[in-house]
């Protein structure tokens, strides 16, 4: 039987999941809740829903909610999910999943204690060419011994264009935890502590916009034998591809997100060769959440505990290294103060 579950936040991102998450079979749209009744109605009937909630609370209690997708403003996360954990619903959260480590124990804490899973939805990292390329890493045939790395993920987002008009919306707002670090930073974060593991040590030098939060910049992550650098943004435009530099070659990959495009280049004959498979086709402006869906559903539903651990070892690392990047240069949050 599919899943029942409830989605808190009806932005775009929402409605990618819930595409992704009916092609797969193994999930049904049960709820859906907002704070404005007509949003709430207007959205749960475009996508074949007929009960919605303007209370969490009576969200909580519905007997045949299983499960509950988020992806409100970053600074709600923590609040909303302890209260659906604590209710014993599972909940797939958006990244980032909480504004400091402190929360994001208190919701794994939550979760073990009520029998539910939490999951942060990284959803590049359950992409069937990101396993391609962690196999091609740790059986080093193609890339042998790593020295370095090189990650991107700049994009310049139209909200700037609010910022630069002197207002604050909301991803670039300090009240709601925002920045480019914490929304678009961390694809490629992620993507080297999922790869690598978590780097000894960490720097960030960021550029501050008028409204406090960073705007993007240069990370630096430091491992034993070699170190990953990362740009990121969300106030201009990169079209630099990822590489990953091996003794025995180079593999391009055309982003962090959204893995189209794997080749490795081989030093002896000069030549390259495409290693991903095919991606699962999704219409614009959807982003393509259907692996990730189908792996969720199959984590909780199998309660598979060994890839629960795997993927909160990820969710812990990364955070831990983007909060210590945000507090080296002043970057706080409400959380960072209570």
């Amino acid at each position: 039987m599919p899943i029942q579950y409830g989605v808190v936040g009806t932005g775009w991102i929402t409605e990618s999941w819930i595409n992704a998450a009916t092609k797969t079979g193994s999930w049904q749209l049960h709820a859906v809740y907002s704070r404005k009744q007509e949003q709430a109605e207007a959205f749960a009937s475009k996508h074949g829903s007929k009960t919605t909630y303007t209370s969490l609370e009576e969200l909580g209690a519905d007997r045949e909610l299983q499960a509950v997708y988020i992806a409100s403003p970053n600074s709600h996360h923590y609040a909303q999910a302890k209260q659906m954990l604590q209710a014993k619903k599972h909940v797939i959260l958006e990244k980032p999943a909480t504004s400091t480590p402190d929360e994001l124990d208190d919701l794994f804490k939550t979760a073990k204690d009520n029998g539910v899973s939490l999951i942060e939805a990284f959803r590049h990292l359950q992409e069937a060419n990101f396993e391609l390329l962690q196999r091609t890493i740790n059986e080093q045939k193609r890339l042998g011994p790593i020295y370095g790395a090189s990650f991107t993920y700049a994009s310049y987002s139209s909200r700037y264009n609010n910022v630069l008009a002197g207002e604050t919306p909301n991803i670039f707002n300090l009240e709601f935890s925002g920045g480019s670090l914490v929304d678009i930073g961390v694809y490629p974060v992620s993507f080297a502590v999922a790869l690598f593991g978590a780097p000894k040590t960490s720097a960030y030098v960021p550029f501050i916009c008028q409204t406090g939060v960073d705007g993007g910049g240069v990370i630096i992550l430091k491992y034993d034998t070699f170190g990953v650098q990362i740009n990121n943004s969300k106030a201009y435009q990169s079209f630099a591809p990822c590489e990953i530099y091996g003794e025995k070659g180079t593999i391009t990959i055309n982003a962090t997100a959204e893995l189209e495009s794997i080749k490795h280049w081989d030093p002896k004959t000069k030549q390259s060769e495409e290693l991903a498979g095919p991606k699962v086709e999704v219409e614009k402006p959807n982003v393509s959440m259907f692996e990730e869906a189908q792996e969720f559903a199959r984590i909780i539903s199998e309660n598979d505990v060994k890839a629960l651990a795997a993927l909160e070892r990820v969710s812990r690392d990364v955070i831990k290294v983007t909060s210590e990047m945000r507090l080296q240069n002043g970057i706080l949050y409400p959380a960072d103060k209570s």
